[in-house]
């Protein structure tokens, strides 16, 4: 089975103060929604689990496509940082998994994610662990010791992660209870836990289209795209 844990749960200080980030309402529906329809509608996708706040779990329900609604498994808590949601999420879901089981994490304020993404990642984890889609940096990177430049990375070496990450569900459930209690606090970012577990993760083309909203102009370039 393939369960899509979308995480939803973001707060909007960028976007709308007191409001969720994927609660923001685009073009008549909600980031959330417009997410939920490309992903939850996948047909590789078996079902799907929502990390949300309690008080917006009823909206959230009430504009999930019919089609989503089917394969809508529950929502989960979320967390003070972002891998304790995913954690959250993951708990909820492993009393009724199975070995074969994939995990599909996507974060609800990529929106246009498109079908081929979706099914790269979760096809990358018939052979391998985890499929990661990821974008190669533009430009030079450079780090710095004391204000000054100490070295730097060759272009083409250094990428940008994107979700929906895909890795076998246990393995990933059991990478990250390996940091509780304390170590899971320092995480930075999703993949972290499968990597420091030595889970044998495959790099995916990622696509520019599926960009996260953050700010304002993310939010005007979405309605731009939603539009087109």
């Amino acid at each position: 089975m393939n369960i899509a844990l979308i995480l939803a749960g973001g707060t909007g200080e960028r976007l709308m103060r007191g409001k969720p980030k994927p609660c923001v309402s685009v073009r008549g529906k909600m980031i959330v929604t417009h997410c939920l329809e490309a992903v939850g509608t996948h047909p590789q996708v078996d079902a799907v689990q929502i990390v949300a706040d309690e008080e917006w779990r009823e909206i959230i329900y009430s504009e999930m496509p019919e089609a989503v609604q089917r394969k809508f498994s529950g929502f989960s808590k979320p967390g003070l940082i972002r891998q304790h949601s995913i954690m959250n999420g993951l708990k909820t879901i492993m009393p009724s998994a199975e070995k074969s089981d994939i995990i599909l994490i996507h974060d609800a304020t990529r929106p246009l994610v498109s079908k081929a993404l979706i099914s790269a990642s979760l096809e990358a984890c018939v052979k391998y662990d985890g499929g990661i889609p990821v974008l190669p940096v533009k430009d030079t990177l450079y780090l710095s010791r004391d204000k000054c430049i100490d070295s730097f990375f060759e272009k083409g070496t250094v990428y940008t992660e994107q979700t929906p990450e895909a890795y076998r569900l246990k393995k990933y459930y059991a990478a990250n209870r390996k940091l509780l209690p304390d170590r899971i606090d320092r995480i930075q970012d999703s993949v972290e836990p499968a990597v420091l577990a030595g889970m044998n993760l495959a790099v995916i083309p990622g696509d520019e289209m599926n960009f996260r909203i953050e700010t304002p102009v993310d939010l005007e370039r979405l309605k731009l795209f939603i539009n087109a």
